[in-house]
């Protein structure tokens, strides 16, 4: 790889940088500038607006943390006491935070403006969907099985019938008690006392002692 195309690369990374910078703090008008045919002394020239001193003072600041997370230098910063109009030097690239009214009066876009360089602003990030078939599978197991047999009744338009939560109580405590209850003894049969026969008693009489006579 020759030292020109990784230059292009280096200059490319950070516009990429700055304008990213500048985005997370909201900045109005961004535009970019190839200026390397107009000047020796950088690259770029970036130019973005800010509606407030806070807000120009925050873009600058936002820049600079920018290049700081993509490893490049810290950057020059002039102008930030009032906050109108902010010079940010990052080497190559000039980076010029203006409230709209400087912006308009001192129109940079016309001095530097001959070779505007496209960029894709608020590149979205692409989104993971789930696949069918796992959103289906969720679905499924969420469901009961009642739910289930419910739902596959009404598909095939069948018209089934569920016992209720009382109907079933209903039956187990009456299969309890059909349990519980012992088994049915035929009863003996009833004989008259009169029919049974009293065993027969003896009655001794008492013996007299035998007198013997003289």
């Amino acid at each position: 790889m020759t030292t020109t195309t990784l230059a292009k690369k280096d200059i490319q990374k950070l516009q990429r940088a700055i304008v990213d910078g500048l985005e997370d703090v909201k900045a109005q008008d961004i535009v970019v500038f190839d200026t390397e045919h107009l000047s020796s002394l950088f690259e770029r020239v970036i130019i973005a607006s800010g509606t407030s001193n806070r807000q120009t003072k925050a873009l600058a600041g936002s820049v600079r943390d920018a290049l700081r997370d993509a490893g490049f230098a810290k950057p020059r910063i002039e102008g930030e006491t009032n906050g109108e109009w902010i010079i940010v030097d990052c080497g190559p690239a000039v980076v010029h935070v203006m409230q709209p009214n400087f912006r308009q009066y001192y129109n940079l876009e016309e001095l530097w403006g001959d070779k505007p360089v496209r960029l894709k602003f608020g590149a979205v990030k692409p989104v993971v969907k789930a696949s069918v078939k796992t959103t289906a599978a969720k679905k499924v197991v969420a469901k009961p099985a009642d739910s289930l047999k419910r739902s596959n009744a009404a598909k095939k338009g069948v018209q089934e019938t569920f016992p209720s939560k009382a109907q079933v109580r209903k039956a187990a405590e009456v299969k309890a008690a059909a349990d519980k209850k012992p088994t049915k003894k035929v009863a003996a049969s009833k004989v008259p006392a009169s029919a049974i026969a009293k065993p027969a008693v003896k009655k001794v009489a008492d013996k007299k002692p035998l007198t013997r006579k003289t």
